[in-house]
């Protein structure tokens, strides 16, 4: 209902989720679990993702900086 995930439909109409899908909606559930609502809980994924992206970029750029390689853009 929070429409935080949006899963494929198979040829026979069955949601199709990915792994990563059904991570966010366990993360989801143990927030709400805990007494977030549900819009914060998907609001702190929402922020919890774009962090793990900034830091993976972040340490891509490290690597590529050490190495003496331009970064990838």
């Amino acid at each position: 209902e929070a429409r935080l995930i949006t899963p494929l439909r198979s040829e026979g109409g069955h949601r199709r989720y990915s792994r990563y899908q059904l991570r966010i909606a366990a993360r989801a559930r143990e927030l709400v679990d805990q007494g977030t609502p549900v819009e914060a809980a998907c609001r702190i994924i929402v922020l919890e993702d774009q962090l793990e992206e900034a830091q993976r970029i972040n340490a891509e750029y490290r690597r590529n900086t050490e190495s003496g390689s331009p970064p990838a853009s």
